[in-house]
């Protein structure tokens, strides 16, 4: 999943400790997620799923490489972070898009 940095942002503090490992690169933040996962999901603006169909590509930095405001680990890999639940990071990007452009602007469910 691809948000800019200020839905980003947003969605990490309420994602918490739920999150899986993020990878930032200037004004995008990408969550990786189980291939498929979010394939029938309803549109969130400003959000993109990235997918293999057609192909995406994104950046991925060395493991050691935490800082910005290039290709870095916003949220970096570990044992138990790897991958976000999909459910409950549509949920969080959801609130942050409805925060981010006002209530007035509808976020599909």
């Amino acid at each position: 999943m691809r948000a800019p940095v200020e839905i980003g942002e947003r969605a990490l503090e309420l994602l918490g400790g739920a999150t899986g490992a993020v990878i930032a690169d200037y004004a995008q933040m990408y969550w990786l997620i189980v291939a498929g996962s979010a394939q029938y999901w309803r549109r969130i603006p400003k959000v993109q799923t990235l997918s293999a169909d057609p192909t995406s590509y994104i950046g991925v930095p060395s493991i050691g490489h935490t800082a910005g405001p290039v290709l870095h680990w916003r949220v970096p890999l570990g044992p138990d972070r790897y991958l976000t639940d999909s459910p409950i990071l549509r949920g969080a990007l959801a609130q942050a898009v409805a925060a981010e452009l006002g209530p007035d602007r509808e976020v599909g469910r």
